[in-house]
């Protein structure tokens, strides 16, 4: 059998008088530097594949989703993602979220979103 030949010890001489707790700590601290800059290009950017996806798990059919993507995209609303749009618009017009889906298609709804996303701003 073959020695290894890696730095390990070396290379975890800074962690062997930490804890179990604080390596966990550690552990998360770090995680959380890694993560924070995709979470913060989620949150910045998007794309119409995912917000065809999220309308999919809303309900829509592949085709619904498409078009309500398409006519939010149109109209520059797509940044405000196409479900929280399909939500507002249904709770705005107090209708269910597959009517709102069909309004946005429609274009009926587009006017409304563009008010109620104009008001708060």
């Amino acid at each position: 059998m073959k020695d290894r030949n890696d730095d390990y010890i070396t290379r975890r001489e800074h962690l062997k008088d930490l804890s179990d707790e604080a390596l966990k700590e550690r552990f998360y601290a770090l995680g959380e530097t890694i993560v924070d800059p995709l979470l913060a290009l989620g949150k910045q950017y998007t794309s119409k594949s995912i917000e065809r996806s999220v309308l999919l798990r809303m309900g829509f059919s592949s085709i619904e989703a498409k078009a309500i993507v398409d006519a939010l995209n149109e109209h520059n609303l797509l940044r405000k993602g196409a479900g929280h749009c399909v939500y507002r618009l249904a709770k705005e017009s107090r209708c269910t979220l597959q009517e709102a889906g069909e309004k946005i298609v429609s274009k009926d709804g587009v006017d409304t979103l563009l008010e109620v996303f104009e008001s708060h701003e």
